[in-house]
């Protein structure tokens, strides 16, 4: 019989809870809780997210499978669905945002010096975006087609390790290309994206921020090569195969 932890309460120690519990209190999230604070809540939808979980039917049930397991998850009751959906409206993103971004250092750190597979010292990220489909008669605040919502998660993969350094969700309805108006530069680090974020005033800034681009170019693009030699140019522009 295994009398060990269980995978869940293993994934959970590298939660940095002492930090977890400081971001808590300075945006006061678990002011005037009775149930269900904010770690509890992490706890849930992390347990949802392993599970594959698709709506709060899917989360009460799974957590209820057996309930002798809660406690190694870190609970102690069962949530109702309308508990669970009073709760994910009122508590604060920034909490969870704070902890990601917390969790997305660390990680980080640890394939820092993780070798790529191209012969090339210097920080490389991808960038692309994908559109999630919803309800529209569920999420009126998301509109995209007619008949359908939907957001927009906009992605900067760090390609050592595959971690995400820069997520923003938008709209569905926001184009691409906008993302480089408030996406993070970092300085000597070469960033790959698609034709979409083809704008040249916009790359220009990333030029000017001393990093590096590779895109592919638009089938009606009028350009002309430019020799190294004679123009230094920071950023590269493939053409499309």
């Amino acid at each position: 019989m295994n009398v060990g932890k269980t995978l869940f309460a293993q994934v959970m120690e590298f939660v940095p809870w002492k930090t977890f519990g400081r971001i808590i209190e300075k945006h006061r999230g678990d002011a005037g809780v009775r149930t269900l604070g904010c770690a509890d809540l992490f706890r849930i939808m992390s347990f949802a997210q392993l599970t594959w979980s698709e709506s709060l039917c899917d989360i009460q049930v799974c957590v209820a499978a057996d309930r002798s397991k809660l406690f190694h998850i870190g609970s102690r009751n069962v949530p109702v669905r309308s508990t669970l959906s009073d709760v994910l409206n009122l508590r604060d993103w920034r909490i969870y945002h704070e902890l990601a971004m917390r969790l997305i250092t660390r990680a980080r750190a640890l394939y820092a010096s993780e070798s790529l597979d191209i012969d090339l010292d210097a920080t490389i990220y991808a960038l692309d975006a994908t559109t999630i489909d919803l309800c529209l008669s569920l999420f009126e605040w998301a509109p995209f087609r007619k008949t359908k919502a939907a957001i927009k998660m906009h992605t900067l993969l760090d390609l050592r390790g595959a971690i995400p350094a820069f997520l923003h969700i938008s709209d569905g309805k926001l184009h691409e290309v906008n993302v480089l108006d408030f996406l993070p530069i970092e300085a000597g680090a070469f960033y790959v994206m698609d034709r979409g974020y083809l704008d040249f005033a916009r790359l220009y800034f990333v030029h000017q921020a001393g990093a590096f681009f590779v895109t592919r170019t638009k089938s009606n693009m009028n350009a002309r090569r430019v020799h190294p030699a004679a123009t230094p140019v920071s950023s590269a522009i493939r053409p499309s195969p």
